[in-house]
């Protein structure tokens, strides 16, 4: 794994705390990644203690990959990616031009360490680009030249919004939130969402929270009512909102017992 040091010599942006754990880092971490600090591992080894955080990162990556081919085969080109974290394996806009080329991506992240690793890996991507943002402000992003250049709202998009919606609390409102993001989309989009959830094990996401209570990005989980107030508008996909794991997985036994140790909800769906 690639030290903090070897990282802060070559391209983390000034001005970085490496003591201030983010979430963007610990789930790199938790993937296997390097672009991480010794707080950020800190962390997740913490997590690692009250919940099975690996699977967790796992499990939901997978339904991203998953997610974004089952909208290439619906016919999306087009993908907006909030939240998108630090790039590691199974990026959006590598699953999306592996299938098409001709797929445009944008990332949106407001973690410095993540912004700067996607410009380098994005270098000369013409179809593929990462802005430094908030997603509680989708006017700058969505009205963004960078956004316009490459997202064209006329036609369908799929929005992204993978194990992000966790760390907006109630008093952001994070349903109007998707709400105003769905408004701008055309007929024919879709949305790709998981977020956290304590409905199966309450004991071990309330000491998750507490772990992440000092970080940078607390966590928010919610149960299935919650969680599915944000797809309002969506005609969801059968199997409709279930755990990570259970949402078509590629092959039976990727589902098995998994879902026990998910811990994120999940869903796909279309706006008429």
């Amino acid at each position: 794994m690639v030290s903090a040091v070897t990282l802060a010599s070559h391209w983390v942006p000034d001005k970085i705390d490496l003591d201030r754990p983010s979430a963007a880092r610990i789930y790199d971490y938790l993937l296997g990644g390097g672009h991480n600090f010794a707080s950020d591992r800190a962390v997740a080894e913490r997590l690692l203690r009250v919940l099975p955080a690996f699977d967790i990162a796992r499990m939901n990556r997978a339904f991203l990959g998953r997610a974004v081919r089952f909208l290439i085969d619906a016919g999306i080109r087009q993908f907006l990616d909030l939240g998108s974290g630090i790039p590691t394996v199974g990026n959006v806009h590598e699953v999306a031009q592996h299938a098409d080329p001709n797929c445009r991506v944008i990332y949106v992240d407001n973690e410095p360490v993540a912004v700067a690793h996607g410009e380098l890996l994005l270098e000369g991507n013409d179809r593929a680009t990462i802005i430094h943002a908030d997603m509680r402000d989708p006017e700058l992003i969505l009205n963004s030249p960078t956004t316009l250049q490459l997202i064209d709202f006329a036609e369908p998009v799929g929005l992204l919004m993978v194990g992000v919606l966790q760390f907006l609390p109630d008093e952001d409102d994070p349903w109007a939130l998707v709400t105003r993001y769905r408004d701008a989309l055309a007929s024919g989009s879709y949305l790709a969402l998981s977020a956290f959830t304590q409905d199966y094990t309450p004991e071990g996401m309330n000491a998750a929270v507490d772990v992440c209570h000092a970080t940078q990005h607390p966590i928010y989980p919610r149960d299935r009512d919650a969680i599915m107030r944000m797809l309002t508008g969506f005609e969801l996909y059968e199997p409709g909102l279930v755990y990570t794991p259970q949402w078509r997985p590629e092959r039976l036994e990727d589902v098995a017992d998994n879902w026990k140790r998910a811990n994120m909800y999940a869903a796909v769906g279309h706006k008429p």
